[in-house]
């Protein structure tokens, strides 16, 4: 069912993505990790290629050598396999993992790690057939995915076809010719070939399944309005989030500060618990005395303070300071009942300095 069907019409806020972030449901596609773990493997295979087959030759060579003997219990030939195994495993176990985290951590945008989905519960142990397959069969999604595979077959099916086609009369007459080795080495490097093509392929593949995983689940993560009602209410009561609001809040005024104060043509003072800033364009004839900033105890001893290292005019006015601090916000035009006695201000600034 559409997000719409549901009423659930609104784009979904930052907190609840960054909240479902956190739970680890993000838009993945499995596609993105499969592909890229079989295009570097392949390639770790084509770049190790020689040097696999002179590991192969050698175990061989050591077993013949030991097919004769009568101690067959001799550890050595257990050490032999076990360090064969290791050495030809290991590197291509360690390029799977490091393509399964940068899969992830692209997908993700940045690293992610939550028990929520590994957490044990009951209800997905039991069995739900029908859910199942109405999922994964009878859906969109499923017949999507039905499709993909379909696609992902038949391509094959035709790169095989054309490259084995093509390098097939030249294969035939190294084989014909008796040149074992050459013919096993030009199998694998058609192999190798075709692996290399569909590996960039299903890579393409995954690139467009995962738009179309982001697309899902950004669908499913939208919102009525009555979830974003209830959501804001639940952010302006969260004491953590009103800190970071605040301290953010703090931050920002702490940097406009010293601009504001440096433009403004004076500041009036409460003298103590408010400071506001004022401006007035001289220059432009339908110019209004405006705001420039304003505070109350601490930031308005930093006002003073500022005012003060930059020879701004400070005029106490207790009544004009409460009144422009409480009617008006910072960039505001101050309301007509002040203009008088900022008129009276302003003249007795202009007199003092002449």
């Amino acid at each position: 069912m559409a997000a719409e069907d549901e009423g659930r019409t609104e784009e979904p806020s930052e907190y609840k993505l960054e909240k479902a972030r956190k739970e680890g449901r993000v838009a993945k596609s499995q596609e993105v990790s499969g592909a890229l773990i079989l295009l570097l493997g392949i390639l770790l295979m084509y770049i190790l290629a020689k040097w696999i087959f002179g590991q192969c030759i050698d175990v061989y060579k050591f077993y013949f050598s030991k097919c004769s003997s009568p101690d067959m219990s001799d550890r050595s030939l257990y050490t032999a396999f076990i360090m064969f195994f290791l050495k030809c495993v290991l590197p291509f176990s360690g390029i799977a993992i490091v393509a399964a985290f940068i899969a992830n951590i692209v997908q993700n945008r940045g690293f992610l790690f939550s028990w929520k989905p590994i957490e044990p519960k009951f209800s997905n142990i039991l069995p739900h057939f029908g859910e199942y397959f109405k999922k994964t069969i009878f859906s969109g999604k499923g017949l999507f995915n039905i499709a993909k595979s379909i696609v992902k077959v038949a391509v094959i099916i035709v790169i095989a076809y054309f490259l084995i086609k093509k390098d097939m009369f030249e294969l035939m007459m190294i084989l014909k010719n008796g040149q074992i080795l050459i013919g096993v080495a030009k199998i694998a490097k058609m192999a190798a070939q075709i692996l290399i093509i569909v590996a960039v392929f299903f890579l393409g593949v995954s690139i467009i399944d995962y738009f179309m995983q982001r697309r899902e689940f950004m669908e499913s993560m939208k919102m009525t309005k009555q979830e974003q009602k209830e959501e804001y209410k639940e952010l302006e009561g969260d004491p953590e989030v009103k800190g970071r609001l605040r301290q953010a809040q703090m931050q920002l005024l702490q940097q406009n500060i010293p601009r504001a104060v440096a433009e403004s043509d004076v500041i009036i003072t409460n003298p103590t618990h408010f400071a506001v800033g004022v401006k007035y364009d001289f220059n432009v004839a339908d110019s209004s005395p405006t705001v420039t900033v304003k505070g109350e105890d601490e930031t308005a001893f930093t006002i003073r303070r500022l005012a003060q290292e930059n020879d701004v005019p400070i005029v106490e006015n207790k009544a004009l300071a409460r009144g422009l601090y409480t009617d008006t916000q910072v960039g505001d035009i101050i309301p007509e009942s002040y203009w008088k006695v900022m008129a009276t201000i302003y003249t007795s600034i202009l007199s003092d300095s002449k």
